[in-house]
């Protein structure tokens, strides 16, 4: 076995067929995949019909909603490659982008960490999967507005990271967990997935993890992914199906706390405590502003 494809999925049932047809399609004869599907308590049936249309896959019921990352770590103590393919349920695989990005990781054992292309519906990039860390600077210059104005600036786009060329594989700071390649060694290594977080931000911390490890994490453009972001959630405008206002409310209420507990993981004890309640006040004011677009029915992008 080659390769041990984790999709970790929650009431996303087509989403999630559409996925694993896309991941057998472009499967050759060559490729020796293991695929896991994880089902972190569904109620629309997900995994049955996960089964009953693709019997080659092992599935996991997880029996309640652990979260993404102790959803994730549920399924590693069955993987059987030395690389681990994170990919999320609400994502189309493009061609023969895994191949590639397999044989690109393991050409240089000091990669810890790889994501490729992740565009949205619209063809456009999803920023995340090629990023930097949300210092508190860098989300300042984010939140603020300024790294739209200045997308280029290294200065204020630190986080979106606008300013990298995204036609060329590149090394990065931070990628997403939507498309995430990783040797099992350095998984061992830095624990797998944080599970302090619940559902957001574990992606980041992942990262973080690896680059302090001695890893170097890198953006992969020679191929892409389909993402129809926020499909869980309902936070984003690119989601395919419509999630009920309380789990959107819930999950922005978990990426706040995302945001609270990476300043406080590696940032904290930077600042003077005037400054820590500022920064902590801001991501509450950030909470609340959001939660009152849920409310109205606005959504992130």
């Amino acid at each position: 076995m080659e390769l041990s494809i984790i999709i970790l999925s929650f009431n996303v049932r087509e989403l999630l067929l559409d996925c694993l047809k896309s991941i057998f399609q472009n499967k050759t004869g060559r490729d020796k995949w293991q695929v896991i599907v994880v089902d972190n308590a569904s109620t629309d049936g997900s995994l049955e019909a996960a089964k009953r249309a693709f019997p080659e896959i092992e599935a996991l019921q997880t029996g309640k909603n652990l979260g993404f990352a102790k959803g994730n770590n549920f399924a590693v103590p069955h993987i059987k490659a030395d690389t681990i393919l994170f990919l999320n349920p609400d994502t189309v695989v493009v061609g023969d982008v895994i191949q590639k990005s397999l044989e690109f990781l393991k050409k240089d054992p000091e990669i810890g960490a790889l994501t490729c292309r992740v565009e949205l519906p619209d063809g456009s990039l999803d920023y995340s999967c090629q990023r930097g860390f949300p210092t508190p600077f860098n989300s300042l210059m984010y939140f603020s507005g300024l790294s739209r104005l200045f997308p280029k600036s290294k200065i204020f786009s630190g986080y979106s990271a606008g300013y990298c060329d995204t036609a060329t594989t590149h090394e990065i700071d931070c990628g997403n967990g939507t498309f995430l390649m990783v040797p099992k060694k350095v998984g061992d290594k830095v624990g797998w997935w944080d599970e302090d977080y619940f559902w957001n931000g574990e992606d980041i911390e992942f990262f973080y993890c690896v680059k302090e490890a001695g890893y170097r994490a890198y953006f992969f453009a020679g191929g892409k992914i389909i993402h129809f972001k926020g499909s869980s959630s309902g936070l984003w405008k690119s989601a395919k199906s419509k999630v009920p206002k309380e789990i959107s409310m819930a999950t922005a209420k978990h990426a706040a706390e995302a945001m609270r507990i990476f300043f406080k993981k590696h940032f904290y004890q930077n600042y003077p405590p005037v400054f820590r309640d500022l920064i902590l006040g801001a991501v509450t004011l950030l909470e609340k502003y959001r939660l009152l677009k849920i409310t109205v029915g606005v959504k992130h992008e």
